[in-house]
């Protein structure tokens, strides 16, 4: 892995422009979806799998925007 990579990974970035907003519309529609799944979906461990990945994916989608712009 190069420097470069590892320090994109591993620093802080200040949101810059419009990105807050677009962090948050990610995680409101992340919530939409971890609404449905936690009331549609009975108590078990695949519905905590679930809303782990919607967590995940919610943060890894904010962090391409945050590294990559």
């Amino acid at each position: 892995m190069t420097d470069d990579e590892l320090n994109t990974r591993f620093s802080y970035h200040p949101p810059k422009s419009d990105q807050p907003e677009r962090y948050e519309t990610i995680r409101a529609f992340g919530k939409q979806l971890a609404e449905l799944v936690d009331t549609e979906c009975p108590e078990s461990r695949e519905k905590s799998l679930a809303l782990t990945k919607i967590e995940e994916a919610v943060m890894w989608a904010n962090a391409a925007i945050a590294r990559r712009e």
